[in-house]
């Protein structure tokens, strides 16, 4: 409890008084009796301001939230008073978040309720809590004001901006696709996976012929295969410290988090199972493969407070790691940041991975390099700056077209374009059949 400034104006106007007295202006007497009747006054309104029950209050709060856009915070007011209640509030949000609508001063009608609306924006993924409400509460007097915390601490899950997903989930696979940048190319093939049979066509191969079935019917029947479904894509994200670069507003990680669930939306929806192994210094985090309409959610909830710290990945340990959990064979995709020094140990990580699955590595190419590399100014700064990139970036080409001779599939691919590359592989491998 705090004096209001109707008390810290009477006190001074009494000591101006006291002041006056002393002069012998004004009766000690007056000036005695003045002081008392304030300090009756002001324990009286202490006490009344301290019997005064507090607001109720509510906090609607969406369980998980998207990361990016506003999102509304709800707070539901009521006063057990026979009495107006006049207070300022302010919500304890996380810090950092972005908030418009808060502080606010509210009225609250005897034994009424009220319904608040502030928009805040989350800053970064993961668990957020929010305490309780502050309120300011003045006496009825208004000579004191009592700071009190309202309602019960809440939290929320955020999320990456699954907006998007949703927006991808409405259109078809292509035109998904090709909403994040994937070049889609139809290719003729067979699939692994019997669907139907049906009258032979001009042009169908001698191995579509089911002939049991053409003896029964007298008339050439031919099997129709589809694209093998049910098979499995693993996401092997690396969260070092190679993925704290930083690109636009975005770190690579998240740019990288981002491109991996547009990815997985598409896969889920071709009938795969979509699995996570993120991988931070010695340790990982693993999901197995998903199926279904409750794979995105899975994904969503095992990734969502992933961020890259400032360790080395171990990358042999996380290749092990993968090996001992997924017998089966399965596409990988290693999203990571490759550098000349992880020559050796990212082959030998990569080299075990393709013995029993079809490895797919993605490649960060940091802009600011590339914007290095091209800078021809004439200061002898930037020419050495321009170099350096230069040959930083034939080392980086080096080790990429070692990896490409031994068997890896590489993409050598910058953030803003990674969904897309990453899903134009992804189908270009599905429609090989190549699993």
């Amino acid at each position: 409890m705090r004096p209001a400034p109707l008390l810290l104006w009477l006190l001074l106007a009494w000591t101006v008084l006291g002041a006056a007295a002393s002069l012998g202006r004004l009766p000690l007497s007056a000036w005695s009796a003045f002081g008392a009747v304030l300090a009756v006054l002001g324990m009286l309104d202490a006490w009344r301001l301290r019997r005064t029950a507090s607001p109720e209050l509510h906090r609607e709060l969406a369980p998980v939230l998207p990361l990016g856009p506003e999102a509304t915070v709800a707070l539901h007011l009521r006063n057990p008073t026979r009495r107006r209640q006049s207070l300022r509030v302010h919500d304890l949000h996380p810090g950092g978040w972005a908030v418009r609508g808060m502080p606010r001063r509210v009225a609250l009608p005897p034994g009424g309720a009220l319904r608040l609306d502030y928009a805040t924006t989350p800053d970064a993924r993961g668990q957020f809590h929010f305490g309780g409400c502050h309120a300011l509460l003045p006496s009825p007097w208004r000579l004191w004001h009592a700071r009190r915390v309202l309602g019960e601490p809440s939290s929320t899950r955020v999320y990456p901006n699954f907006a998007v997903l949703a927006e991808l989930a409405g259109l078809s696979v292509e035109l998904a696709s090709r909403s994040v940048g994937a070049r889609l190319q139809r290719r003729r093939g067979e699939g692994t996976e019997f669907q139907e049979l049906r009258d032979y066509r001009v042009g169908d191969s001698l191995r579509r012929i089911d002939w049991k079935a053409t003896a029964r019917s007298h008339r050439l029947i031919s099997r129709e295969y589809r694209e093998e479904r049910n098979q499995q894509v693993i996401l092997m994200l690396d969260c070092g410290r190679r993925m704290l670069a930083q690109d636009g507003p975005l770190a690579h990680f998240d740019h990288v988090l981002n491109a991996s669930l547009a990815l997985a939306g598409i896969a889920l929806r071709e009938g795969d199972a979509v699995g996570l192994m993120a991988c931070l210094g010695q340790q990982q985090r693993w999901l197995p493969p998903q199926q279904g309409s409750g794979g995105m959610d899975h994904l969503l909830a095992a990734g969502y407070d992933l961020h890259a710290q400032p360790l080395a990945t171990d990358y042999l340990a996380a290749a092990g790691a993968l090996q001992a959990h997924q017998r089966r064979r399965a596409l990988v995709i290693v999203v990571t940041n490759v550098r000349d020094e992880d020559d050796k140990e990212l082959r030998m990580a990569l080299g075990l991975l393709s013995r029993q699955h079809l490895v797919v590595l993605a490649s960060l190419r940091e802009q600011a390099l590339d914007d290095a590399a091209h800078d021809t100014g004439a200061e002898l700064e930037t020419a050495i700056r321009s170099a350096s990139a230069m040959h930083y970036l034939a080392e980086r080409e080096r080790v990429h077209e070692t990896l490409r001779r031994e068997g890896v599939n590489v993409l050598d691919v910058r953030c803003s374009e990674l969904s897309g590359a990453l899903i134009e592989r992804y189908l270009a491998i599905k429609r090989g059949n190549r699993l």
